[in-house]
């Protein structure tokens, strides 16, 4: 793994930007670091089991957490991609609880790397409703996945077209087109990054998750080189967690390394809570985990310039 200052000065060497696309990761709003989103995954089950209606997330998001922006999911809402009257709605709300929304996670359109030419091209189409709401919604990206299958090479093709259609249509509604590591091989950081240098785009990029690297099962990634590797191509990031000690420190995740390898990345964006834990109760999940990000981001700010 490379240390910090040779990560850098190869990523300047690449002539890899951070942020670049059509608006890039948006800045952190205040004088600090990075600012904090919250993922509506983090609250799945209390979703799920219609405990918190889709439409009252930004404003839960703001008076539970003080959290003024929000990352979707489209499982929670898949029959309202095209329901402008819905999405009205929920812009309205956002707007009156001061919520800025950022981007939306897509799952569950078909394979973007599908070795099929006819289903790949299915898949970019079946994203394109995703891009309209993004668009609608204020939205700076729509997070997609690299689901393939064949051998390495071969993914990394297919993915590659796929990706680079779906960027070229988001393109054009000021989108960017962004991929988290997310199972398979997309959790191989340095394919990943592969696949997106090849795509070649300057609004197609990634969404670093601290925690899903597992390639398959048994296979597990390391989790900050695949960080380190994704970065020069961020433009947003995901805090996954899982539980925490006595102390508030998650208990799978050292956040102090995570966090100082994506500021010396250059990057100043938001940074997602995004609760994944089971013994522990969502909210309080999403409450450690804030302000985890919120001691750490603290104790870094005499290290690193805003």
């Amino acid at each position: 793994m490379q240390n910090r200052r040779q990560f850098i000065e190869s990523a300047a060497a690449a002539g890899l930007t951070l942020g670049a696309g059509p608006i890039g990761a948006q800045r952190s709003a205040d004088a600090s670091l990075f600012s904090i989103s919250l993922a509506q995954w983090s609250l799945n089950r209390m979703l799920f089991a219609g405990e918190l209606d889709a439409l009252d997330f930004p404003a839960f998001a703001k008076s539970t957490f003080g959290i003024d922006a929000v990352e979707y999911v489209n499982q929670f809402f898949m029959d309202k991609a095209r329901d402008r009257m819905w999405l009205a709605e929920l812009k309205k709300r956002c707007d009156d609880n001061g919520v800025k929304s950022l981007l939306i996670m897509c799952d569950r359109e078909g394979n973007l790397g599908d070795p099929e030419p006819a289903r790949r091209a299915e898949a970019v189409e079946n994203h394109v409703k995703w891009l309209e709401a993004a668009e609608f919604l204020g939205c700076h990206s729509v997070r997609v996945n690299a689901a393939s299958s064949g051998t390495y090479e071969e993914q990394r093709g297919y993915a590659t077209a796929g990706l680079r259609r779906l960027s070229e249509l988001g393109a054009e509604q000021g989108l960017n087109v962004i991929v988290e590591n997310h199972g398979g091989l997309s959790s191989n950081g340095k394919w990943l990054a592969e696949v997106i240098t090849a795509v070649g785009r300057d609004n197609c990029g990634t969404l670093p998750d601290f925690g899903n690297f597992y390639v398959t099962r048994d296979e597990l990634y390391d989790r900050y080189q695949g960080v380190a590797e994704l970065m020069p191509f961020a433009k947003g990031v995901s805090a996954k967690s899982y539980g925490f000690d006595a102390m508030g420190n998650e208990t799978t995740i050292d956040y102090r390394r995570m966090l100082e390898i994506v500021l010396d990345a250059g990057y100043r964006g938001h940074v997602g809570v995004e609760w994944e834990g089971r013994e522990i109760p969502e909210v309080e999940g999403v409450r450690l985990t804030k302000a985890l990000l919120e001691r750490v981001r603290d104790e870094l700010m005499g290290q690193y310039a805003v």
